[in-house]
């Protein structure tokens, strides 16, 4: 049964290349012609290939809306939230989660700092998108049109000496972001308060959310926040193998705090 079974699912990465006849698919499968037949036939009738008038096989709609379902019922916040925990619990930073939806940046998850001066951020709460490390991140994977109708249409608020001062700055930051993959808000919305981000991206790579450390300067300087890029970089891509479904679900594991990979 399980040999069935793995030669039925070769068949569709076969068909993901193209329509294939009943010989293509033999051939490729290294069975008789007649079983590569039964073998397509229990797909058909699942809607996972569908055979056409030319007598070749190709994927069947009910695969991709197999597959749309899939990704819609995904929950980002759900998968993220014990590598968010783990990475808190291990360095004691405040951690934030943040989506892009309907032109604003959202945290959706949080979990607080355990030194005793906090951040003040709610989930559901805009981020000041000019500025935080995890608006870079999102807005900077979008489409280059798209990223410049915004940038264009957005103010620019002096939030402290060291925040985006208008869209042509923003933009140039955005390049930098979208080419070395990372983010950093270094007093550019609260002059104590340090930031850096790294992406969270689906299956096809693009960034679905975007997660970030953050820390006031009076427990640690922004330069040894920096130290700690690597583990953070290093949880956005767990939760990211873990969302796409490259790897199974896992904790982000144990490294020594303020360790660089």
């Amino acid at each position: 049964m399980s040999q069935t079974v793995d030669r039925a699912l070769s068949i569709l990465p076969l068909l993901a290349r193209g329509p294939a006849d009943l010989g293509q698919v033999a051939t490729s499968l290294d069975v008789h012609k007649s079983t590569a037949l039964r073998l397509l036939r229990t797909l058909h009738e699942h809607g996972l290939v569908y055979r056409q008038q030319d007598q070749r096989y190709r994927l069947g709609a009910r695969l991709f809306a197999l597959a749309q379902e899939a990704v819609e019922n995904l929950d980002v916040r759900e998968i993220a939230h014990p590598h968010l925990t783990a990475l808190n619990e291990q360095v004691g930073h405040t951690v934030h989660l943040a989506v892009y939806e309907e032109n604003e940046v959202l945290y959706i998850d949080k979990v607080e700092s355990r030194y005793p001066v906090r951040m003040y951020s709610r989930i559901g709460k805009p981020v000041a998108i000019t500025v935080a490390a995890v608006a870079k991140l999102l807005l900077a994977d979008l489409p280059e049109p798209e990223r410049r109708a915004i940038a264009e249409r957005l103010d620019y608020p002096t939030y402290t000496a060291r925040s985006t001062p208008n869209a042509g700055a923003f933009l140039k930051e955005l390049s930098v972001v979208r080419e070395q993959g990372w983010a950093t808000d270094l007093g550019g919305h609260e002059e104590s308060i340090n930031c850096i981000g790294a992406p969270i991206r689906g299956a096809d790579g693009r960034v679905v959310a975007a997660m970030s450390m953050s820390a006031p300067n009076v427990v640690v300087t922004a330069e040894e926040l920096l130290t700690l890029l690597p583990l953070v970089r290093r949880t956005a891509d767990a939760i990211s193998g873990e969302y796409s479904g490259r790897t199974p679900a896992q904790t982000t594991p144990n490294t020594p705090k303020g360790s660089v990979a």
